[in-house]
């Protein structure tokens, strides 16, 4: 399988990221075990996750995603064959925080709940615009000197503060964010494709974008508000792309998916995988046949005539 480059770190990646979102909330243990074997099994090795998943579930207090995480390298012997991404600066019961001293403390929690002594590619998930964009680069800085780290990224901030950081790394020496982790999907294209895409390209950040289908709204399974009213708490945020232009969408995807005998999801992700700049979408599965569906549209490739109608139906 052709690894993808994430920017400048010298991290090369099969190109789709396991959400680990999941792990710990609507994937126990035992099946988060099952998504990573089989995950790792098919060639790919890039697992996102952050320190908050999943603080939302009642009982947890975040970090559950990196236990699991950890316990399966520890019993697998994998660390050496994955890329492990996690995150820091999303509310902990602190707000949102990405001054040094937070940071600091944050990788040492991480750290032992990965059961590592390094983290391939640490993330400002939040940003917190009080804080100086050198601040947060320093502190990075010093965990990349001590061998914590070995590349960063950002994800959520405004685009002015990525290129402030993107300066203040040049003109200081400071470690350059390497990816960037945007909302980006066939059907919110538009915040990413004029604020951040041209960006991206030209400093070479290799983009890992989240919410690849929509909050499942691109698999295909909410087409009416009695859809969304059956399902969990989670599917209430595709209400939001029952319009016309989600619509046109769906049958567009409909319409690749019977010609490709794929679902909708792969049929969406290999729409992605055409885009610039993306190293590889980020995407969850709760099962090993879900995840099957997801790497068959790592595999596919779109003829043109399909991708103009992709990209008309989903014109914005």
């Amino acid at each position: 399988m052709e690894k993808r480059k994430l920017g400048n770190s010298g991290l090369e990646v099969a190109p789709l990221a396991f959400g680990g979102n999941v792990f710990g909330w609507s994937a126990d243990q035992q099946t988060s075990f099952d998504l990573l074997d089989e995950f790792a099994a098919q060639g790919f090795n890039l697992v996102d996750t952050a320190d908050v998943y999943s603080r939302w579930v009642p009982g947890n207090k975040g970090g559950e995603s990196e236990t699991i995480i950890g316990k399966w390298m520890k019993a697998r012997g994998t660390r050496s064959k994955v890329i492990i991404a996690t995150k820091v600066g999303a509310d902990m019961g602190e707000g949102i925080n990405v001054s040094k001293s937070y940071i600091r403390k944050r990788v040492e929690d991480s750290l032992q709940r990965l059961q590592t002594d390094y983290i391939d590619l640490y993330q400002t998930h939040y940003d917190n615009e009080n804080t100086p964009v050198e601040e947060t680069l320093e502190a990075y800085d010093e965990l990349i000197k001590a061998g914590k780290i070995r590349s960063i990224g950002a994800s959520n901030m405004t685009a002015s503060r990525l290129l402030a950081s993107l300066r203040a790394s040049d003109q200081h020496g400071l470690p350059r964010y390497q990816t960037f982790q945007p909302e980006y999907n066939l059907y919110d294209r538009e915040k990413y494709e004029q604020q951040y895409a041209d960006i991206c390209l030209k400093a070479n950040i290799g983009v890992i974008n989240y919410y690849s289908l929509a909050s499942g709204f691109l698999s295909g399974k909410y087409r009416s508000e009695a859809d969304i009213n059956k399902s969990s708490a989670r599917g209430q945020k595709a209400l939001s792309y029952l319009s016309a232009r989600g619509i046109r969408i769906l049958e567009a995807l409909d319409n690749c998916a019977k010609k490709y005998a794929v679902t909708q999801s792969a049929i969406s992700l290999a729409w992605l995988l055409t885009r610039p700049a993306i190293a590889a979408p980020i995407a969850s599965a709760t099962s090993t046949a879900q995840l099957q569906e997801l790497i068959k549209g790592v595999q596919l490739t779109l003829d043109q005539q399909d991708l103009d109608a992709l990209n008309k139906a989903s014109a914005y």
